[in-house]
C-alpha cells in the first residue's frame, strides 16, 4: 500500500502543486493534471524581465498583446508562452546557460500545445513577439533598452502596456482564450 502512495506522491519527476489543486510533473507534463485556469493563473502572477521593469508586468498581459498583434494567429499568440505558467519566465541570457532547461521547456510546451490544440509557433508569432518586445521595452524599461529593434528592422507593435494586476490579467487571458476557442469551433463547424 505504501508503494502506491509513494508512486502517486512522487510521480515521474519533481512536481509542483497547482492553484487548481492538481499536480504538474516537470518530467511528465503530458500526464499532468493541469487546466487552462492553471495556465492563466501562473502567467498572470509571473513577471516579465525578471521583475526589472518599472512596475509589475505579467506574462499573461504580454501574451494578450502578442495575441492581438499576431493577426491570423491570435490563438497561438495567446498561448505561445504558456509553458512559463509552470516554469517561470527565465531571461534569454540565463536560458542560454541552461541547455537542459530548454529541453524541459520544450516538453512542457509540447504537452500544452497538444492538450489545447495550439499550432506550434510560426514566423508570424516570432515577429509579433519581437514587435511586442520592442514596444514593451520602450514603455517599461530604461531608455534605450529597445535600441536593438531598429538595427534588427523590427517595428514596435502598436500596443500599450497597462500593467494589469494579476486578477485582471488572468480574467482577460481566460476571456480571450474562450473567445478564440469559440471562434475556432465555429469556423470548424
Amino acid at each position: 500500500m505504501s508503494q502506491s502512495i509513494i508512486a502517486v506522491t512522487t510521480g515521474v519527476g519533481p512536481r509542483i502543486r497547482l492553484q487548481s489543486g492538481g499536480w504538474f510533473d516537470l518530467l511528465s507534463p503530458a500526464t499532468s493534471d493541469f487546466t487552462i485556469e492553471d495556465i492563466a493563473h501562473g502567467l498572470a502572477h509571473t513577471c516579465r524581465y525578471a521583475g526589472q521593469a518599472d512596475g509589475f508586468y505579467s506574462v499573461a498581459e504580454h501574451s494578450l498583446l502578442v495575441s492581438v498583434t499576431a493577426v491570423g494567429h491570435e490563438y497561438t499568440g495567446l498561448m505561445h508562452d504558456a509553458a512559463e505558467a509552470f516554469i517561470g519566465d527565465v531571461t534569454r541570457p540565463l536560458k542560454q546557460l541552461l541547455p537542459e532547461y530548454k529541453k524541459i521547456e520544450a516538453a512542457i510546451e509540447t504537452a500544452i500545445f497538444e492538450r489545447f490544440d495550439v499550432r506550434p509557433a510560426c514566423t508570424a508569432i516570432k515577429h509579433a513577439d519581437l514587435s511586442v518586445l520592442a514596444a514593451e521595452q520602450a514603455q517599461i524599461m530604461p531608455e534605450g533598452t529597445d535600441a536593438w529593434a531598429e538595427d534588427a528592422g523590427i517595428k514596435r507593435a502598436s500596443v500599450r502596456v497597462e500593467r494589469l494586476l494579476p486578477a485582471e490579467a488572468k480574467r482577460r487571458f481566460l476571456e480571450r482564450y474562450r473567445s478564440l476557442r469559440l471562434q475556432s469551433a465555429t469556423m470548424e463547424s
